[in-house]
């Protein structure tokens, strides 16, 4: 007769933003990078996912399952296959060495996961994704391995996702061994270090963008001349830059590096052949209010950044909100959903041009509005009931 209890752990993981990109692989099959990596993770009360991971010999199915907000999702690809393979392999070995230990490895596992904000629209989705089922299945079966141990399983999911297993401001070394054991998440800063940082994100498209990550990178990679010296020249010099101006709470240098970065990045998609062009005129348009910004305030408060999408992602530090949150307020109004009640309060005299304005009124959906925050948090949260059933929300 089947073993009837149903074993379960709850995660949520945070969203992770790159300061400085990662673009490019050198082994497609391990997810390794092609240069190093940093990012700041984002507040989980305002981005994450949340991710059950249940085992049950009693579970009628054979295979693993996942449910992604709400739909079944394909989990047969080589990516969660080798996470799966990975994090059974380590409960595996903790049962050789103890025989009282469940057999927790050779039970299907059924993962129910959501996220809090659009899917594969530019917003690092699949590194929260990653990283809250690496963690869950990890809690799951009890594993001893660090943050940084995982985060070499997470980054065979997603190569981002390894960044978010950490809280505060991280790094993704590259590492140059071939079996990518030296390519994991390095703390930079933990979130105490530098908790005034903030981001107001604005959503120009929550649809799902047209070209891929993966396959983006592999374009490029093949095919942009200014690509050997962004990754030879550009990120090592800017990696050195950033992880000081983190150290030393420095915004404007922080702050250049993070615009100079994501125009060399974007630069690199467009010397792509064919051309990749993630950034719309929304995205232009954001780029001109966040300099009108800076140059009404007579120096840099506020620094713009575009990952593979056309979502503006825009950091400041939390004495100059009312400049740089009332300006888009004042811009989008009360009509966009996401402001939190601090925005309307924000009274400022900086203005953008009619064109521009016009051009974010009408291409920005929603705003996000967050800062810095922590790494993966265990939850009572469940969405698998003890008796397997997944939970209807």
């Amino acid at each position: 007769m089947a073993e009837a209890k149903v074993y379960r752990a709850s995660t949520t993981a945070p969203v992770n933003i790159a300061v400085v990109k990662y673009w490019g692989k050198r082994d497609a099959k391990l997810n390794l990078p092609t240069n190093s990596s940093l990012s700041v993770t984002l507040s989980q009360a305002d981005l994450r996912t949340l991710t059950t991971a249940s085992c049950s010999s009693s579970y009628s199915a054979t295979e693993d399952s996942l449910i992604l907000n709400g739909s079944p999702s394909d989990i047969t690809g080589a990516r969660t296959q080798a996470c799966f393979r990975a994090l059974r392999s380590r409960r595996s070995a903790l049962e050789a060495a103890d025989a009282s230990l469940p057999k927790l490895s050779a039970m299907p596992l059924r993962i129910v996961s959501e996220n809090n904000f659009p899917t594969a629209a530019g917003l690092a989705s699949s590194a929260a994704g990653f990283a809250a089922l690496v963690r869950a299945v990890a809690n799951l079966y009890e594993l001893p391995d660090s943050p940084a141990e995982l985060s070499l399983i997470a980054r065979q999911g997603s190569g981002s996702a390894c960044r978010s297993l950490f809280g505060g401001y991280v790094a993704w070394r590259m590492g140059d061994k071939e079996d990518g054991s030296d390519s994991l998440a390095d703390l930079v800063a933990e979130a105490s270090h530098w908790p005034e940082m903030r981001a107001l994100i604005l959503v120009a498209s929550a649809a799902k963008k047209g070209v891929s990550s993966t396959s983006g990178m592999q374009q490029t990679v093949a095919t942009s001349g200014l690509f050997k010296q962004r990754i030879t020249e550009v990120v090592p010099k800017n990696m050195e830059l950033m992880e000081k101006a983190v150290q030393a709470k420095d915004f404007a240098s922080f702050a250049e590096v993070t615009m100079r970065d994501s125009n060399s990045f974007h630069a690199t998609c467009a010397d792509t052949y064919p051309p990749i062009f993630y950034m719309n005129d929304v995205s232009r348009a954001a780029v001109r209010a966040v300099e009108k910004i800076n140059e009404a305030a007579g120096q840099t408060i506020a620094a713009y950044t575009f990952d593979a999408g056309p979502n503006c992602v825009v950091y400041y530090l939390e004495k100059d909100e009312a400049a740089v949150v009332g300006t888009f307020y004042k811009v989008l109004g009360s009509e966009v959903g996401g402001w939190k009640e601090s925005a309307a309060a924000h009274a400022t005299d900086i203005s953008v041009e009619e064109p521009l304005a016009e051009v974010l009124k009408t291409g920005v959906s929603r705003v996000i509005m967050t800062g810095v925050g922590e790494g993966p948090q265990k939850t009572d949260e469940y969405l698998v009931t003890e008796s397997g059933e997944v939970v209807q929300r």
